[in-house]
């Protein structure tokens, strides 16, 4: 075969040389060698361990919430009379910010305070005046009381007089009674003897006269007696008038006193709202001034100029506090978020700050910085994932000292080493990484909770 090749070639002029040099024809290669080295290659990269992580992305924030930047809002409307300070700017707790003026017409007038304090002086004065009448009616009606008492004495002293001389002027009229009684049958027995004529007509006469005499003050007697005891009817009869007169005079003076009692409770409502009144009105003019409520810079102004008008409620320029402690917040899929647990630890990646991150051999990663998670929300967010917040692992190195707020981060939570094959079948499935707890962890926590119990 090969004769007949270098006949073929000398017949075309080909240098046989040049032919062994351009083909392989007859000759061994090393490709073999070569992709079975890779093929070994791979076969045994696939059992390198690999360590499971879950990652996912966020920003750096605050670790308490009032260390956040924090809009600062108006709590008036009102004008911008005068800016104390520039975006960038760093203030103190209770600088000045900037000056406002009034807009509304209720509290335009300069003199409000004043006035509105007037009023109020003028309504106490007011109160104190029926005071004084209310303690002023109450003596007039311990003055009618006493009043009203000695004249029922007076009355009650006149009833036992007439009482008494009602008694003895019944007394008089029966024994005037007994005399007439006697009269009679004197007068009576004289007739008859004078009609005998055993007696003379002057003892007849005489004895008619005593007789008359009897009669008459025996009438004088009863008409005593009548009038007594008219007297009496009349005194009781006036001892209840008198009763009713001061009942009525009592009664007007106490309505004098109910009313101004009234008069009181209405104007100590009318000073209790003058009072809210002035209070509120001392209040709002010491919010012409916006003050800083904590140290930090001043960012984010919402309004630029001189005049311009700000709304309640309305955030007027934004501050950064200047000490704070930094935290990660980052967000996970609801998928991953039952791999996670408190305390577990995570690597960061900060923008700004290179690193070389090999996702699957912490080890080898240069670069990332440490933190653990503190917490994990319970309630899903606006873009569908969950909110975990971490800090800086003080075992490892500190997080950067320049790092600012807001800056983006990405982070890998450290699951289960598994092998290199198991991770590539576990992605092609979408099977998700593994989880386990970390049981030695869990025993001593345990332990150590009995020991306290012990304790």
């Amino acid at each position: 075969m090969q004769f007949l090749t270098k006949d073929i070639d000398s017949k075309l002029g080909i240098d046989p040389e040049c032919y062994q040099h351009i083909y392989r024809n007859n000759k061994g290669g090393n490709i073999r060698k070569v992709f079975w080295v890779v093929v070994i290659t791979m076969l045994v990269s696939l059992f390198i361990p690999w360590t499971q992580n879950i990652r996912s992305e966020g920003s750096v924030t605050t670790l308490r919430q009032e260390q956040r930047p924090q809009q600062i809002n108006n709590i008036i409307a009102g004008r911008i009379v005068k800016w104390w300070v520039k975006e960038g700017d760093f203030v103190k707790k209770g600088d000045t910010i900037l000056q406002l003026a009034e807009i509304k017409d209720d509290y335009l007038d300069p003199n409000l305070l004043q006035r509105t304090e007037q009023q109020l002086g003028s309504e106490q004065l007011t109160i104190d005046f029926y005071k004084s009448k209310v303690q002023a009616t109450m003596q007039q009606l311990e003055a009618l009381e006493n009043e009203r008492e000695l004249k029922l004495r007076s009355i009650d002293n006149k009833v036992i007089q007439t009482q008494r001389k009602v008694q003895s002027d019944s007394m008089k009229v029966s024994a005037l009674l007994n005399e007439m009684s006697v009269a009679d049958r004197q007068l009576e027995g004289a007739t008859r003897m004078f009609e005998k004529g055993v007696i003379p007509l002057t003892e007849f006469e005489r004895r008619k006269v005593l007789h008359q005499n009897v009669a008459a003050r025996l009438t004088t007697a009863q008409n005593d007696y009548n009038n007594s005891r008219q007297d009496l009817l009349i005194l009781q009869i006036e001892k209840n008038g008198t009763i009713q007169e001061y009942a009525e005079k009592i009664a007007k003076t106490r309505g004098d006193q109910y009313q101004s009692q009234s008069q009181i409770a209405s104007g100590q409502g009318k000073v209790a709202k003058l009072q809210n009144q002035f209070d509120n009105y001392r209040i709002r003019s010491g919010q012409y001034f916006v003050l800083a409520p904590q140290d930090g810079q001043v960012i984010k102004a919402k309004k630029s100029g001189i005049n311009e008008i700000v709304k309640e409620g309305e955030m007027i320029v934004e501050i950064v506090p200047k000490q704070y402690q930094l935290a990660a917040e980052i967000w996970v899929s609801p998928m991953d978020l039952q791999l996670l647990s408190l305390g577990q630890k995570v690597r960061f990646m900060f923008d700004g700050f290179p690193a070389i991150v090999f996702s699957g051999w912490p080890q080898a990663s240069y670069g990332t910085f440490g933190g653990t998670i503190i917490a994990i929300e319970t309630n899903r967010s606006d873009n569908g994932m969950f909110r975990v917040l971490v800090t800086e692992d003080t075992t490892e190195r500190k997080w950067p000292p320049s790092l600012k707020l807001g800056t983006g981060t990405v982070s890998f939570a450290l699951l289960k080493d598994v092998p290199v094959w198991y991770e590539l079948w576990r992605k092609i499935n979408g099977f998700p990484p593994d989880f386990y707890d970390d049981i030695e962890s869990k025993k001593n926590v345990k332990e150590k909770k009995l020991d306290k119990h012990k304790l």
